[in-house]
């Protein structure tokens, strides 16, 4: 791994403004986040790491940070599992794919993958925006969770494996299928949240019965919810820089909000 000379400085000129160039060919995953919060430290708020392959935990071990929801971090390249866990205001954005628990049990933050994304995304995420241009892997949002005004939000440009939204307890996710061309076909998913208890999940598109589990009833989204929607599907064309008018693609009448019927959908199996 190698700094760009225009970052070998002392460490009282490390400015907020400076790039911190990154080269993670053949680098260790503890080394290169090592290096991150090392900068970090010393000030830096900007850094753009090359040739990321696999390289997991990237954007988790910034806690204790000034000012770490100032930290920009630019990945060219496929980072490995758990990118942003447990992440805490720094925006991570992703010029290649994701792979598997991107965003596990992040608290506040930006994260944006000009790709798709593997399975477990948002794995108990507690707070802060997921934006995926592409598609998403299997229990995708499973154990989302909000806290009073902490409401987390993933927006899915493409479409979803199965157990999506699964054991969801709070938060929204909107899922836009096919909100861009060349997407491959919409794949029916099941299994949509199954032992759902709280949260919302949108879905553009006609949604059956027969995907859903037992515990998940389905609406039309209120006034309110439908501002929400507008709100983070214009916040998903500014993060890809797409056309504003897509969003004309919005039109009410084919979101369906699916919402748990119950707080406690298992209750009732428990001897107490």
């Amino acid at each position: 791994m190698s700094v760009s000379t225009a970052t070998k400085k002392k460490k009282n000129q490390v400015t907020p403004r400076q790039v911190i160039k990154l080269d993670a060919m053949g680098a260790y995953y503890k080394d290169l986040n090592r290096q991150i919060r090392a900068m970090a430290l010393e000030g830096a708020r900007k850094f753009e790491i090359s040739n990321v392959y696999g390289q997991r935990y990237i954007g988790t071990n910034l806690w204790g940070v000034e000012d770490r929801d100032k930290i920009r971090i630019r990945v060219n390249g496929t980072p490995g599992s758990d990118l942003g866990a447990f992440m805490d205001g720094p925006t991570l954005e992703v010029f290649g794919n994701a792979q598997d628990a991107t965003g596990n049990t992040m608290n506040c933050g930006r994260i944006i993958v000009h790709g798709s994304a593997g399975d477990v995304l948002g794995y108990g995420m507690r707070g802060g925006e997921i934006y995926v241009r592409g598609n998403v892997g299997y229990r995708v949002g499973i154990h989302m969770k909000e806290y009073r005004n902490k409401i987390p939000t993933i927006v899915i440009g493409g479409t979803m494996q199965d157990f999506f939204g699964e054991y969801m307890a709070g938060g929204r996710i909107i899922v836009l299928n096919k909100f861009f061309e060349g997407n491959p076909p919409i794949r029916q998913s099941y299994f949509i949240g199954t032992g759902m208890h709280g949260g919302s999940i949108f879905v553009r598109g006609d949604v059956e019965a027969h995907q859903i589990g037992a515990e998940v009833g389905i609406s039309e989204p209120t006034d309110k919810e439908w501002k929400e929607i507008e709100k983070y599907v214009a916040k998903f064309c500014s993060a890809f820089g797409l056309e504003k008018k897509q969003v004309k693609l919005l039109k009410r009448e084919k979101f369906w909000r699916l919402s748990a019927k119950s707080k406690r959908p298992y209750g009732t199996l428990y001897a107490y």
